[in-house]
Formats: C-alpha cells, sequence, structure tokens
C-alpha cells in the first residue's frame, strides 16, 4: 500500500519531482544491467528508469504500491504491476532487484521488505538501491514538524519516511541474508524546479492531511517561509538531499558434502 495519506499524480510528479529519475543515472551505471537479465524495479513510479533498464536489453517487471503510477508506466509499454513492496510474493525468479528513491516510503516494515527482495532473487543475485539516508530533507522534515504541531497534530505520527545511516541499514540487509559488496551515504543538496512549495505538495501529503483542507495552503505559504533564508536564497530552491546507495548480493548457500 502506498504510505497512509500520500496520493501520487503522475503530472504533478512529473512537474514537481522529475528530479528524482533523473538523479537516478549513477545508481543505474551502479546495477549495471546486461541483456537477458530479469530485472525488478521496486518503486519503479512513473517507469522513466524502468525504461532504461529494458533499454539495455533486460526483462523487467516494473511494481509499484500507486495504481496512478502503475498506469503510466504502462502507458510506456512497460510490465507495471500493483505491489505491496512489504509483501512481494517473488520466488528465486530475478538476477537483480533494483530501486530508487522508494524504499524509504516502505516504513512500516523495512525487513519485510529485504525478506521479500531476498526471496524474489535467484543465488548469487544482486540488490542495487538509493533511498534517502539519515538526515535527508532535514530542514524540511523539521520545519513542517514545527507547523504541525503548533496545530496540535502528531508530527512524528504522521511522517511516511524511513531514513537510515548506513550502519543500521547494513546490519538489515546482512540479517536478510545479503552480503554488502559496498554501501554509502552522501550529501546532495538538489535544486528544486521550483518552489518548495510544489515539492511539499508533491511528497508531503502524508503530513497535510491531517491537516484541515481549508488550512493545507496557509501551512505550506508558511512552511516555505521558514525554509526561504536556508534553502530559498538567490530565488533557486536546494532540497537538502542525504542518499545511501548500496549494492548487496543474495548470499549463496552453502551445501555440505
Amino acid at each position: 500500500m502506498p504510505a497512509a495519506g500520500q496520493v501520487w499524480d503522475p503530472r504533478a510528479y512529473a512537474r514537481n519531482g522529475r528530479f528524482v529519475s533523473e538523479l537516478g543515472a549513477p545508481v543505474l551505471d551502479w546495477l549495471a544491467p546486461r541483456a537477458g537479465e530479469r530485472v525488478l524495479d521496486l518503486g519503479c513510479g512513473d517507469g522513466a528508469l524502468t525504461e532504461q533498464i529494458a533499454a539495455a536489453g533486460c526483462s523487467v517487471v516494473g511494481g509499484d504500491a500507486s495504481a496512478e503510477f502503475v498506469a503510466t508506466a504502462r502507458e510506456r509499454g512497460l510490465d507495471a504491476r500493483l505491489i505491496d513492496g512489504q509483501a512481494l510474493g517473488f520466488s528465486n525468479e530475478f538476477d537483480a532487484v533494483f530501486s530508487n528513491a522508494a524504499l524509504h516510503w516502505m516504513k512500516r516494515d523495512p525487513d519485510a521488505v529485504l525478506a521479500g527482495v531476498a526471496r524474489a532473487l535467484k543465488p548469487g543475485g544482486r540488490f542495487v538501491a538509493e533511498m534517502g539516508a539519515a538526515g535527508n530533507v532535514a530542514s524540511i522534515r523539521a520545519a513542517v514538524y514545527d507547523a504541525l504541531t503548533r496545530r496540535g497534530i502528531d508530527a512524528v505520527g504522521a511522517d511516511p519516511w524511513y531514513f537510515p545511516t548506513a550502519d543500521e541499514y547494513r546490519a538489515r540487509l546482512e540479517a536478510a541474508g545479503f552480503t554488502v559488496a559496498r554501501i554509502e551515504s552522501f550529501s546532495r543538496p538538489t535544486p528544486l524546479p521550483g518552489e518548495v512549495a510544489g515539492w511539499l505538495r508533491t511528497f508531503a501529503q502524508a503530513f497535510l492531511q491531517f491537516v484541515p483542507e481549508n488550512e493545507r495552503a496557509a501551512v505550506v505559504s508558511e512552511v516555505q517561509e521558514v525554509l526561504r533564508p536556508q534553502l530559498g536564497v538567490g530565488g533557486v530552491w536546494i532540497a537538502d538531499y542525504v542518499r545511501l546507495r548500496f549494492i548487496a548480493n543474495k548470499t549463496i548457500n552453502k551445501v555440505s558434502a
């Protein structure tokens, strides 16, 4: 299921969030897809990166919890399916699982996500992904928390995101049966295509759903003005992104003679 309260509008996403897939090129390089491989794109969104994996000659399944995104990905001619990343039903099917900017939305049970990915992979298959890391959009998150708290809303309970440290996620991967080949966390200040208000309306709906509808525009405006001196200097808005990127291989169980 999508994060509670988060509804994806593919047109608004293309307008306010296209940078997400555009900045996914380096993690695609880490995937290094090879012709003939079968790949699962977990949290495929509108299929922009799924399409590139398919162009490399792979047989790709795109999976997303948003019916709107799945429909848009299918319009690209992709095999896109409505799936819950925390309840994957695949078994020993894929050479690789790829994910960009999706795992941090799967907050309810991150260990179930990793268990499902491990089941989906063939022995020795690779899991290559990028997600939000500890400290991701910290300034934006803090401003949203403050705005909601002032209105008596439990901002922590509304928060849809899971942003782990590299050490924390390495431990989860290893517990799920992966060998981590590479994992790193890095700051990536990210220019937005417009004001942070557009980002909030696209990515922070899970928070805004707890605000009375007639007050949401005021909250968005309030948060933007709080953030302007820090993130909107010179009229160009820069979001304080921090990312976690990794390659992990499904451990091949050794059978004793």
